[in-house]
């Protein structure tokens, strides 16, 4: 298994950020930009934080949305909060899975660089980490707010604008 090289503590503040790099697809940004977008989006809401941003191909997309979501096929991103460890491990937060083929074909239908649609997905997984949901429609706007708020704040278009 390949994880990222260097220090996973990204920030002597507190935040945690591993990187799992599993899929071999190359053109993705570099861990620290990701990195950075998380850190950004951890700081909203927490002081101290630890998760794992595994980067993956479709076959072991596809198995963890079957398995876990009961869904074919891979998707983009998959957050898996960790539960019920809160008074052991407080700034534990869980893990996000990103499937890079899947990244790269929606960043070029989209029209949209790849870093700006990795920029959008990891701050989508953390912000399901840190416990908001785009399951009921008030809770979706709230989400889609912040979303675009914190992408422009790290110079990236909303994501939610159309496009031509």
């Amino acid at each position: 298994m390949k994880t990222a090289r260097g220090p996973t503590r990204s920030e002597p503040g507190g935040l945690d950020v591993t990187i799992q790099r599993i899929s071999t697809l190359r053109g993705l940004p570099t861990n620290a930009a990701m990195r950075g977008w998380i850190e950004h989006t951890l700081r909203r809401c927490r002081r101290e934080a630890s998760l794992t941003v595994r980067i993956v191909d479709v076959r072991e997309g596809a198995a963890l949305n079957r398995r876990w979501r009961g869904k074919q096929g891979a998707t983009n991103v998959l957050s898996f909060p960790m539960t019920g460890l809160e008074a052991v491990a407080p700034a534990l937060l869980g893990d996000i899975v990103l499937c890079a083929p899947v990244l790269k074909i929606e960043a070029a239908a989209q029209r949209k660089t790849i870093a700006a649609h990795c920029a959008h997905l990891l701050v989508h997984g953390t912000l399901h980490l840190l416990g908001y949901d785009h399951v009921r429609a008030r809770a979706a706007a709230t989400m889609e707010h912040l979303e675009t708020e914190l992408l422009a704040e790290l110079e990236f278009p909303d994501p939610y604008a159309e496009r031509p």
